[in-house]
């Protein structure tokens, strides 16, 4: 997710636990497909992806703010609350001690970083002084960790010879116009568990040391089989900006034909050629924008398309501080082959938030069919409440298996802040709400009091 010291919101009081509405709902949509995850997202191999939920308030061991990470193991009936793994740096096997205000969890990536077919979770923090941990994942889900000297992480496999690289960096978070400045590294895997990768190269040493990278995403833009690199970053003087860097034979080049913008980054198909799109987000605009991928990587400025509330099709209607576009993840929830975007609101109506889900056609992007989401929608646990910011932070993964991406989206001003995770099943005919969960920190038995629950969810 985009990280900003001033996002979070806080709620009235709701005491939250589980919720699960119709429980086998999961299973009506078909055999799963048990090989649909990608070792991307898969840390036990069962071939289901897993999500991971951050929780970088959250207090371990009395130190307040100190975070974590809960990963919610998925399989046939979807993400499960009985089977799960708390990260943080008091559990046995993570480098480190708990520590005030670190944030332990603010930021994570994922991916086999040491080629052994289960994916391994990258802990980023919100200090500049504090390591990331990589947590090994096996047979068993995740297991021991191993200190890297980086605060935020972003894999990809850059060079194209099949094995996932890490792009590392050291940021921090400007607290003026000036930003702290970052020094990155890309780690050529594959990633050894003592933490030593194949090569180290330094990444834009003269561009990367005037900026703050808040988080980022990779894709392939022109299908040469190598990952290119877009980051979110702040620029200075409360300017955020977007950073491209175009994978080539050479190395990660930085490009300026890209849409910039000033919230998330995200990569996706959205019209089915083969092609990663670019997602940018302008949440000072209420508008997201898209960049079409190609055989010669991004089309031209006149090529990139707007949408907003204001689009036909998309519900709602653009007003100031609604926040569209806060957040944002593509996947595809209908399984036609195109991605779909989900775009986060947590602004709307007085910070209750909202989520909409816009649909991936052959044409690209469409507002056509686009659906919205509140905890006022029928069969959405809860109820909306202002300060909540349901939407805070998305993503869509295919946690059951059956070849649809289901939403998860976080409301981190829930139960006062305490923070929850709502999920929706996608099929066919877009997202649904019949077996809708929702569940926080107190449910799956993590420390939940102003933990921020699902500030992150990837």
């Amino acid at each position: 997710m985009f990280r900003s010291r001033s996002q979070a919101r806080w709620a009235l009081p709701l005491a939250l636990g589980l919720t699960v509405l119709g429980p086998t709902a999961w299973a009506a949509s078909g055999t799963p497909v048990t090989s649909a995850a990608p070792v991307r997202d898969d840390f036990d191999g069962d071939g289901y992806a897993d999500l991971a939920v951050g929780a970088p308030h959250g207090t371990i061991d009395g130190r307040a703010g100190a975070g974590y990470v809960t990963v919610m193991y998925g399989g046939p009936h979807g993400p499960s609350t009985g089977r799960r793994t708390l990260v943080s740096r008091s559990t046995a096997g993570i480098p480190g001690s708990a520590a005030k205000g670190e944030g332990f969890g603010l930021q994570v990536s994922k991916g086999d970083l040491d080629g052994d077919g289960y994916a391994d979770l990258v802990v980023g923090t919100g200090s500049q002084r504090a390591d990331a941990v990589v947590v090994w994942g096996g047979p068993h889900g995740l297991g021991r960790g191993t200190s890297i000297p980086a605060t935020d992480t972003q894999t990809g496999d850059f060079d194209g010879d099949g094995r996932l690289d890490l792009a590392a960096f050291r940021t921090g978070f400007a607290p003026g116009d000036d930003p702290v400045g970052t020094t990155a590294t890309l780690w050529k895997g594959p990633l050894g568990r003592s933490g030593t990768p194949a090569a180290r190269t330094p990444l834009d040493p003269d561009g990367l040391r005037f900026l703050d990278v808040h988080d980022g995403a990779t894709g392939d833009l022109n299908g040469d089989g190598r990952a290119d690199l877009a980051l979110s970053v702040y620029c200075g003087d409360g300017s955020h900006c977007t950073r491209l860097y175009v994978s080539t034979p050479a190395g990660l080049t930085n490009s300026y034909s890209y849409p910039a913008g000033d919230g998330p980054v995200a990569f996706g198909d959205l019209n089915g050629d083969g092609y990663d799109d670019l997602v940018t987000t302008y949440i000072a605009d209420e508008r997201i924008r898209v960049a079409y991928g190609s055989a010669t990587g991004l089309g031209g400025a006149n090529t990139w398309r707007a949408y907003w509330q204001n689009t036909p099709g998309v519900p709602g209607t653009a007003e100031t501080d609604d926040g569209f576009g806060t957040s944002v993840a593509v996947g595809d929830v209908t399984g036609d082959g195109f991605d779909d975007v989900a775009v986060g609101v947590p602004g709307e109506n007085g910070s209750a938030g909202a989520v909409d889900l816009l649909r991936g056609s052959r044409t690209g992007l469409t507002g056509t069919g686009a659906q919205a989401f509140t905890q006022n929608t029928r069969g959405v646990p809860g109820t909306a409440e202002r300060n909540d910011a349901f939407g805070q932070a998305v993503g869509l993964l295919d946690l059951g298996g059956d070849g649809h991406a289901e939403l998860t989206a976080s409301a981190t001003g829930e139960d006062g802040g305490n923070g929850a995770v709502w999920v929706l099943r996608g099929r066919t005919s877009g997202l649904v709400t019949d077996g809708a969960l929702v569940f926080g920190g107190k449910a799956v038995k993590a420390p939940y009091t102003k933990a921020s629950f699902g500030s992150e969810l990837k």
